[in-house]
């Protein structure tokens, strides 16, 4: 594994990250000792950016993590998010769409006591703020966390989907070390509205979804999702989109396999290769895809790789939105 340096902080971190939402939520049922036992290849693979969020399966994906950072927590640099809140009348984990938002101060000083305790850890290496409170200001959000710091709670902080603007209101309150951001071939908004600012501020960028959510890999069946697969809500996934998006998957595969790699490897090497100040975090619950991602971070791709990708994500433009509408309504504060 070849590492990289987190923001500012002097922290060296697995170029390629763990997303570990998928072990918990989101994408259908899940088997722990599988996961566990993927937790445990990471480490030996030397992944040892972890990213998680309390909102994952409603804190199942923390305690999860736990089993494996009892014995292994000084291996791991460890990502947790707050803010999303389940109504109280939600009795489902899975359904993202019963929550809410809080970036209170009163709510921050819960949610980290109650990460911790589910994580079974004294300190958490970086704190995200998973969306930006409308209704508070960023200001008041990032002072909270910032005496988290000071408590010794938590090391460093990073904020998710945040606009550039509020990015800067932020850093002048305290240091980000990184801002998390959906980032992919078929993402690609940042690079008009986000780099230059986290660039000038020395700050990481974390890509989730750096695959496109599995659908650039050309392994994905959506009539295979099971019913309760997050994918199933999104605009992608679904009629003219998906259609564009099988013919693409199927170029960028077979492109991928005359550079001798997987559509997964050469969607990651093409992120590694936008910057080395971005590591992605491709989620996965299996271990022979995470030794597959793994494999990116040797694939080295020249002038005329970048070039020939563009021109074939260029081919197929009806992709579609990220999110729903609902879904969008919540990012870029």
């Amino acid at each position: 594994m070849k590492y990289r340096s987190l923001g500012q902080t002097g922290e060296k971190v697995s170029a390629l990250g763990l997303g570990c939402m998928g072990m918990s939520f989101a994408y259908g049922a899940s088997d722990d000792t599988q996961s566990i036992a993927t937790l445990e290849k990471a480490l030996d693979l030397g992944i040892n950016f972890w990213d998680t969020a309390d909102m994952y399966g409603n804190g199942a994906n923390e305690v999860l993590l736990s089993k494996v950072l009892e014995k292994h927590r000084d291996k791991v640099f460890l990502a947790t998010k707050f803010g999303f809140r389940y109504k109280e009348d939600n009795l489902n984990p899975q359904n993202s769409l019963e929550s809410y938002i809080d970036g209170s101060p009163e709510w921050i000083k819960v949610a980290v006591e109650n990460s911790l305790k589910r994580l079974n850890t004294d300190v958490i290496d970086l704190y995200y703020a998973h969306r930006i409170d409308p209704n508070i200001p960023v200001e008041d959000t990032i002072g909270a966390m910032a005496d988290l710091v000071k408590q010794g709670k938590v090391r460093y902080l990073g904020l998710s989907e945040a606009s550039a603007e509020t990015i800067r209101k932020a850093h002048a309150i305290h240091p980000i070390a990184a801002v998390q951001h959906e980032y992919s071939l078929l993402t690609r908004e940042l690079e008009d509205t986000h780099f230059q600012t986290i660039r000038e501020l020395g700050i990481s960028l974390v890509p989730y979804s750096p695959l496109s959510r599995g659908l650039i890999t050309n392994t994905l069946d959506v009539s295979s999702l099971d019913e309760s697969d997050f994918r199933r809500q999104l605009p992608r996934y679904q009629g003219d989109n998906w259609k564009n998006n099988q013919s693409l998957a199927q170029a960028f595969s077979d492109f991928a396999q005359s550079k001798n790699a997987t559509a997964a490897q050469l969607a990651l090497a093409w992120i590694l290769a936008q910057g080395d100040d971005i590591i992605p975090i491709p989620g996965t619950r299996k271990i022979e895809r995470l030794v597959e991602n793994a494999g990116a971070v040797d694939l080295d791709l020249t002038a005329a790789d970048l070039a020939e990708i563009d021109a074939i994500i260029a081919r197929y433009p009806n992709m579609g939105a990220r999110y729903n509408a609902q879904q969008l309504a919540a990012v870029n504060h």
